[in-house]
């Protein structure tokens, strides 16, 4: 008896089985800026993997499409329906700025494999900030929550979709972040030199590579915040999306009371790896800091507030790296996401690290801000062609193939 193969399944085996593989990369972050969209041209597999960027866009949010995501986003309570439907309106959103992508760049759907889509992350929890739940006994799972629907991607763009990635990384352990850490390993390891792989979105994280190269010892965690209480304190006080080249953080002078009280939170204390994001470091976070220390926001300097705020991500960021340096040896720490725009920060961050070399990972051939969606294309390809290397049986870095795999017809 003939079996007969599905068309779509037929065209994922050609796909895995070319020698490089075309694949679009979609990130967009908790600072909702907009959708990252990375065109790379893959080859390899594992430490082997190649990548070449052909293309790359910010495809911005409009103010409303921002509106309504954070009526969702990170909030305990919403509306249920308003949720099912984004998710929906998400995904066709980030298809219709993928088609609007390929047709600026004059490239037909039909010359690119795989759309690697991350999603638009609005709730993540950890088991660490969902104690509160009694039910099960023993307590509910690390869990985390992205939408914009990798079905309606793959239709709306015309090209197969990897999408939802995180779920698996949970599924097997993981608290669903940070995910940087395969692609890191895949993309810029390096014989002989100690890299650390600082990306500062909203929320900061890093990655340890280790100049041995062994992928057992590689490391990742977040770090606490990057610009997620800048970005919503300069939108309460200043009516801007974002601090521009730090300019206003650069004017005011940090607070020392203020800033103790914000590092005054048990999570910079929990151990290794760990995760978090604006549902914790929020305004509110701020506030209730400044209320129960006693710290007076309104007679203080806006510009002090936020020469604060970045004073606070630059230490934390700083005391996490140093908990990973090993005394007589050499670091590199390269940079990436929004927070290497901003010169407060990062001036920071080098007097905090005086024995690390700081660069960009622009000088390893990656745009910084095409990183996180350049790492979600090297996850798809790896889950078509890899999935093989080992980075040993460790809490916060499972061995996994992510991606749940979606056909536009």
């Amino acid at each position: 008896m003939n079996t007969r193969i599905n068309s779509n399944i037929e065209q994922l085996y050609r796909i895995a089985a070319k020698p490089e593989r075309r694949i679009i990369g979609l990130m967009s972050g908790t600072s909702l800026d907009g959708l990252d969209v990375a065109l790379c041209r893959l080859c390899g597999s594992g430490s082997d993997t190649e990548v070449k960027i052909e293309q790359f866009r910010t495809v911005p949010y409009s103010d409303d499409v921002k509106h309504e995501i954070r009526r969702v986003f990170a909030k305990e309570q919403v509306d249920f329906q308003l949720l099912c439907v984004l998710n929906a309106w998400i995904g066709k959103l980030h298809g219709d700025m993928v088609r609007e992508c390929l047709q600026m760049w004059g490239i037909p759907p039909e010359e690119v494999d795989i759309v690697a889509s991350h999603g638009q992350t609005v709730m993540h929890a950890p088991k660490s900030l969902h104690k509160k739940y009694d039910f099960p006994p023993e307590g509910f799972g690390n869990a985390t929550l992205q939408i914009g629907d990798g079905d309606h991607v793959a239709v709306q763009s015309g090209v197969i979709t990897l999408s939802d990635f995180r779920q698996k990384h949970v599924a097997k352990g993981g608290e669903g972040a940070p995910l940087a850490v395969y692609g890191d390993y895949f993309l810029f390891s390096k014989r002989g030199e100690n890299r650390i792989m600082l990306n500062m979105g909203g929320i900061a994280n890093f990655t340890y590579l280790p100049a041995s190269l062994n992928a057992s010892e590689v490391f990742t965690t977040d770090t606490g915040t990057g610009n997620t209480l800048l970005d919503a304190y300069v939108r309460k006080s200043f009516g801007k999306m974002f601090d521009t080249d730090g300019k206003i953080a650069l004017a005011g002078v940090v607070n020392p009371r203020l800033l103790a009280a914000l590092r005054d939170h048990p999570f910079f204390d929990a151990p290794f790896p760990k995760t978090t994001g604006p549902e914790l470091f929020n305004i509110e976070y701020l506030e209730n800091v400044a209320k129960e220390h006693k710290v007076f926001l309104s007679a203080m300097p806006a510009e002090d507030v936020m020469a604060t705020l970045a004073r606070f991500s630059a230490e934390t960021i700083a005391d996490a790296v140093r908990r990973v340096m090993k005394p007589q040896e050499r670091y590199a720490l390269y940079m990436s996401g929004g927070g290497a725009h901003n010169p407060s920060l990062v001036n920071s961050i080098k007097e905090l690290l005086p024995d690390c070399m700081l660069g960009l990972t622009d000088d390893l051939g990656i745009l910084g801000d095409a990183k996180e969606a350049v790492l979600f294309a090297t996850l798809a390809n790896e889950a078509l062609t890899g999935g093989e290397t080992s980075f040993g049986e460790r809490e916060g870095v499972p061995t996994v193939s992510m991606g749940k795999i979606s056909f536009p017809k």
